[in-house]
């Protein structure tokens, strides 16, 4: 049996652990789930594809990041290390060797994006495994309280279990204390296996640079001229806004392209390939750029605009200089970003009367029901990614018990006849499928087929028909696709009050968007800091350095805080809040609410507003140049606000 340090050495080609590798690994081979909160670039991904290899079963690695998984998964290839991944990208064929391989026992790494659980064939394959391993990145996504809670992580805790994995290690580069202890509950993680390593980087320069909007160009070319040769990302909030300056610097004699998450995959792909092989590329970028590129040699990153939190902040800058060599941080810090970062905030919480609807929506269903999440959306006028932390709400409550998700609708195209396929089968199994094909009702080339119907004339569980479908395809016998994903839920009580429980719902969604704006308050606080920031950042994430970091804008300056520029007053056109006022009379049902009514002015869509197309309307974004919370406190006033 070869040890750890053995394949260290045989596989990955290393001589030593870095910090907290080792005792994270110990604790997995031991038996024992476990937590690691390293920095970027840390080494977090070896401590789940080391020990996958140690051990029996196959080891599940859950990540959001297409782009991760596929970086990942090759340079394993490369080390002859048995890895696939199963996302959306994959065509059918592709689909079809990754199951045959994990059914056969051939993987050792099967990589997943978060959602792929919400995949009925995907979850009955994977209940049939042995895990041995369930690795979660991003596990700080768990916590309701940290800076990107996301409830499909609270619904991966529940698989891990439902899965019977052998072990969880949960992994981050941002976890707060609080956070931490969070995703240890969430995983049933002991503290004492949850290993956190120093956050402090001391090659790297942070700097602070004050800015007006119409220098911001100009600064960051200088800044990109003037400092030593090497890549560097430049991140910023908005896709047109990559695009734009991408453009500028490149007229300006920068060797400078864009990426964002809107650009075709194979673009996407030729961005990171050329930033991943150059000494001097510059790369435009929105967040989505970073997480799945391996690069050490990073020179530079530069936020030109604010970042949304001080998580996102040291999540991006610990991309630069990872080997170890000194590295250029700096923050643009610009008033005008403000009014855009806060409105990203407003524009996810959802007005009282959408909450509303959806409890009236959700509780007007059976004992037992299936929802779209899509639909509902639409209906109550609140974000899908809304709607789904609302209904977890509700299910952390005691109210519903989630259920597995499933597609309303199946379809599949022969590839042989059926007698040639039943030809295939004996006994049981052939007058089982005989009765599911039978069901099947033919359209001009795809047969359409009701799961619920097939179980009941087979005379079994809804799963076993997935099952057999999915492995007629898996043989190639016929083409399967399915639509129409449906969340299962079970109604456990009904409120006495709907409208009490709306208000205690809304007041959550609330306290949410005050945690979140509190977050760029703090990036705010760090940028004018009069005090070593690289103190204030690592105390941030639990970690207390013992004398000024002597590498940040503070420190660097002689103890002198930057002069960060007042924000610039923002009034509201007494004409135009008549137009819009008049256009609010006109379209009450959709604009009525005060909080959607805001939210149109300051441009922010949502399911209504885009069904209506007042997208479409010169009024939409007339005011995002002005605080929310100040649009909001005029559209509440009784008479409708000024006018």
């Amino acid at each position: 049996m070869p040890t750890p340090h053995d394949v260290l050495r045989r596989t990955f080609g290393l001589e030593q652990f870095r910090p907290g590798q080792e005792e994270v690994i110990t604790h997995l081979l031991a038996g024992r789930s476990a937590a690691a909160v390293f920095p970027t670039g840390g080494g977090k991904s070896l401590c789940y594809q080391l020990p996958a290899l140690l051990l029996p079963g196959v080891t599940l690695v859950v990540s959001p990041l297409i782009a991760l998984m596929k970086e990942q998964i090759d340079r394993l290839r490369a080390r002859a290390v048995a890895a696939a991944r199963l996302d959306s990208t994959l065509d059918g064929d592709e689909y079809r060797r990754v199951m045959t391989d994990l059914r056969s026992g051939a993987l050792r790494l099967l990589y997943l994006a978060p959602e792929r659980f919400n995949n009925e064939r995907v979850r009955a394959a994977l209940l049939r495994l042995r895990v041995s391993l369930f690795a979660v990145d991003e596990a700080h996504c768990i916590s309701e309280w940290g800076h990107n809670f996301r409830p499909d992580y609270l619904k991966l805790a529940h698989f891990a279990r439902l899965c019977r994995a052998e072990r969880v290690l949960a992994l981050t580069a941002t976890a707060t204390p609080p956070v931490l202890a969070d995703v240890c509950r969430g995983f049933a993680i002991a503290p004492a296996c949850a290993v956190r390593t120093g956050f402090h980087r001391p090659n790297l320069t942070l700097r602070t640079t004050p800015v007006r909007a119409d220098r911001r160009d100009a600064l960051l070319a200088s800044s990109l001229k003037g400092r030593p040769p090497g890549p560097a990302i430049v991140y910023v909030t908005l896709q047109r806004t990559a695009e734009e300056v991408a453009g500028r610097l490149a007229g300006a004699g920068l060797p400078a392209r864009f990426y964002h998450a809107g650009l075709a995959d194979e673009e996407r792909a030729a961005v990171q390939d050329g930033f991943a092989t150059s000494a001097d590329a510059v790369v435009v970028a929105t967040i989505a750029f970073g997480m799945g590129i391996d690069k050490a040699d990073i020179r530079a990153v530069y936020h030109y605009n604010l970042p949304k939190s001080l998580e996102n902040y040291s999540q991006e800058v610990g991309r630069a200089g990872r080997d170890g060599a000194p590295a250029e941080c700096e923050l643009f810090v610009c008033p005008d970003d403000l009014n855009r970062l806060e409105n990203f905030v407003h524009g996810d919480t959802p007005s009282f009367a959408g909450v509303h609807d959806l409890l009236r929506e959700v509780f007007a269903q059976g004992e037992d029901f299936g929802l779209n999440l899509y639909e509902l959306s639409g209906t109550c006028d609140v974000r899908p990614v809304v709607v789904s932390t609302l209904l977890t709400y509700l299910e952390l409550d005691g109210w519903l018990q989630g259920g597995t998700p499933f597609y309303a609708a199946y379809q599949f195209q022969p590839l042989k006849p059926s007698a040639e396929i039943l030809a295939r089968f004996e006994g049981e199994r052939r007058d089982f499928l005989k009765a599911v094909l039978r069901t099947a009702k033919p359209a001009r080339t795809w047969f359409h087929i009701d799961l619920d119907t097939a179980a009941r004339a087979s005379g079994s569980p809804r799963e076993r028909v997935v099952r057999a479908l999915d492995y007629l395809a898996e043989l190639g016998l016929l083409t399967l696709r399915a639509d129409g994903v449906r969340h299962r839920y079970r109604r456990l009580k009904t409120p006495p009050d709907l409208e009490a429980l709306a208000h205690d719902l809304h007041r959550r969604t609330l306290e949410r968007e005050a945690r979140e704006v509190a977050r760029l308050n703090q990036v705010m606080e760090l940028a004018g800091l009069d005090g070593c920031q690289g103190e204030r950042l690592c105390a941030h994430f639990g970690e207390t350095l013992a004398a000024p970091c002597g590498h940040c804008s503070w420190c660097l300056d002689g103890g002198k805080p930057a002069k960060l520029l007042p924000r610039a007053p923002a009034a509201i056109d007494e004409a135009l809040w008549r137009e819009a006022n008049a256009l609010r009379g006109r379209h009450r049902e959709t604009l009525g609410d005060a909080r959607a009514f805001t939210r149109f002015l300051c441009g922010l869509g949502s399911p209504r507003l885009t069904r209506d197309k007042l997208t479409r309307e010169r009024l939409f974004g007339a005011l995002e140049q002005v605080p929310f919370l100040e649009v909001l406190r005029h559209a509440e006033e009784p008479s409708g606000g000024r006018g």
